[in-house]
């Protein structure tokens, strides 16, 4: 592959000339693969490649080339093939020595709704075992459950023309008195979305909220699986609606977690 140009080559012209120069059967993971399945995550100074295990190959600065006998099949992005998500992730995370750089890496997947904690552990026991031992650990010890469900709310909102909200907040009144939390919080208009304890038995925060005029949408993490495009349109229609009537009383005084 050849520039016809005297300026730097860009990051996605360095990928195209990666899989030229090591045939259509490498594969792109880590930070690049993760970064073409939508997950914001720096890029690494390599570009890190999949190849064959009977491939034999020279070092070649600027490619991180690893052989392997078990070859993902590739997700083709824009004419380019790339490592699954969860595999993407755990290439990175192998190679990472920092644990809190670990742990991050690892959640990822889980925070963008890209995969479950089950498809981490299954290629993590298929894989190669070095550099595994703390990345497992990481894994078992994680709490599933939120992690993953605020990546299946953050997918289904990247499918709606909503603008992004706060994350995980106590909605207070003027004064700061507590009245309950949100999972999602939409200040413009004074919309929560509840997704996490949507429709638990004995949590009375959806009474307290709409007792306020707040607009409330409810749904579960089981509906955010089985049912990503409903909830979508509830989200639309709760915002729709939330805009047209007067905003409630009320402010989101601090972050309990982060945004997306």
């Amino acid at each position: 592959m050849f520039l016809l140009h005297d300026t730097p080559p860009t990051r996605r012209q360095l990928l195209h000339a990666a899989i030229s120069r090591h045939g259509h059967e490498a594969v792109i993971t880590g930070a690049d693969a993760l970064r073409a399945h939508g997950v914001h995550r720096p890029l690494t100074d390599q570009i890190h490649l999949l190849i064959p295990h009977y491939r034999r190959l020279a070092p070649d600065a600027g490619m991180l080339t690893c052989r392997t006998a078990r070859m993902p099949e590739p997700v083709m992005i824009d004419g380019l093939p790339f490592a699954p998500v969860a595999r993407a992730a755990l290439d990175l995370a192998r190679r990472e020595p920092d644990v809190s750089a670990v742990e991050q890496l690892v959640t990822l997947p889980l925070h963008w709704g890209l995969a479950d904690r089950a498809e981490l552990l299954a290629e993590l026991d298929a894989g190669n075992q070095r550099g595994s031992a703390t990345v497992r650990t990481i894994l078992r010890g994680l709490d599933e459950r939120d992690t993953f469900a605020h990546g299946l709310a953050a997918k289904v909102l990247r499918s709606t023309p909503l603008p992004a909200p706060m994350w995980n907040v106590a909605v207070c009144d003027r004064r700061g008195r507590r009245i309950g939390t949100a999972d999602a919080w939409w200040d413009e208009v004074g919309l929560a979305w509840r997704y996490l304890t949507g429709v638990g038995v004995g949590d009375f925060t959806h009474l307290a909220l709409t007792a306020t005029g707040t607009v409330l949408a409810r749904c579960t993490t089981q509906q955010l699986i089985d049912h990503p495009a409903e909830v979508g349109r509830e989200l639309i229609r709760a915002y729709t609606q939330a805009a047209r009537t007067p905003r409630p009383k009320v402010r989101a005084v601090h972050h309990v977690g982060t945004a997306a």
